[in-house]
């Protein structure tokens, strides 16, 4: 077994590398790719260094999979030669989300649209997968009408410039690279990506596109607001559903403690819901302050706080690629 990481010095690619190790895949062979500039650095993995290579050398070894987190035009350029070379590529960018020909895989919900014939399969947006996670045993079971979500997202979801610039503002300085138009330490941004025509950011149209794939419900009608917050790891979201019927609340904590991957933290009278700094660090996702909305008819509230690096990322590209070494993926 062979996998190549391209974009391995990076945030994700460093946790995509720890990930990895944790998970103790079957792998005779790891190559590493960055830049043209950290070409020769020695990566460690596993109490051993690997030399990162440039990326000919990588599509030459025809690994059997890569996993890609150097941003979307790398990924659009780059991840078609390898799958000419019978690689399978886990792609962690926005590059092919949008492509219908392209699974996009939470391997808890829809791992069962991957087939034999796929060489690329993109990963979702880091909010998507922790929402998802949450609201599709609900979906499964009861129908969701409409979904209106906030996210509150923290710095490391714009990698190490965001993070960057908020140690540099925690310590009194200018930031001559800032990731967000405004400071963000001791602030809170409305606005996650670049504002469309319609007034909304690509990170909001993301969530709104990516909810609908993944769940295969085009009908569901969804509004997002996307806010980047002064934390430095793991994304929280404010989910307010409205279902096609009625439901139970202890329905809603039975469907929620059966999903695999999904904790509920809920114990309000001992003040225990979920947040970054419990969240961080963690693979599971997190669910807590369930609660009906009564100022609609089958109304529901619910917090869900997700490690936007690990499950949010690098974990769930490597989940994938568990699928595709797995005997039942390669006999289909």
């Amino acid at each position: 077994m062979k996998i190549a990481l391209i974009g391995a010095t990076g945030l994700v690619g460093r946790k995509i590398l720890q990930v990895l190790e944790e998970q103790q895949l079957p792998l005779d062979s790891l190559i590493l790719v960055a830049s043209e500039r950290s070409l020769g650095k020695e990566i460690w993995f596993k109490n051993r260094p690997i030399k990162v290579v440039s990326m000919q050398t990588a599509i030459d070894e025809k690994p059997d999979i890569a996993i890609f987190s150097a941003g979307a035009a790398v990924s659009l350029h780059h991840a078609p030669l390898f799958a000419e070379k019978g690689t399978r590529v886990i792609d962690n960018s926005s590059a092919w989300r949008k492509n219908q020909e392209i699974p996009l895989i939470i391997p808890e919900i829809n791992a069962d649209v991957l087939k034999k014939s796929d060489r690329i399969i993109a990963n979702p947006n880091c909010s998507t997968i922790g929402m998802l996670m949450a609201i599709a045993p609900l979906h499964r079971a009861i129908g969701i009408k409409r979904l209106v979500v906030s996210t509150y997202q923290s710095v490391s979801g714009s990698c190490t410039k965001g993070i960057e610039q908020f140690r540099k503002e925690q310590k009194g300085e200018i930031s001559l690279n800032p990731a967000y138009p405004h400071t963000i330490y001791g602030n809170v941004i409305p606005q996650g990506g670049d504002f469309c025509d319609n007034g909304y950011t690509t990170e909001e149209e993301k969530l709104v596109f990516e909810t609908r794939k993944i769940l295969r419900a085009p009908q569901i009608a969804i509004t997002a607001t996307v806010v980047r917050v002064p934390v430095l790891v793991a994304h929280s979201l404010a989910v307010n559903i409205e279902f096609e019927c009625a439901f139970d609340i202890e329905q809603i904590h039975e469907l929620l403690h059966s999903m695999p991957g999904l904790v509920v933290c809920d114990d309000i009278a001992n003040k225990q819901y979920p947040m970054p700094l419990t969240a961080a660090d963690k693979d599971a996702v997190f669910v807590g302050r369930i609660r009906r909305d009564y100022s609609i008819e089958n109304g529901l509230n619910m917090w869900v706080v997700a490690d936007n690096l690990r499950k949010g990322a690098a974990t769930n590209a490597v989940q994938i690629a568990k699928l595709l070494i797995d005997d039942v993926f390669f006999d289909r």
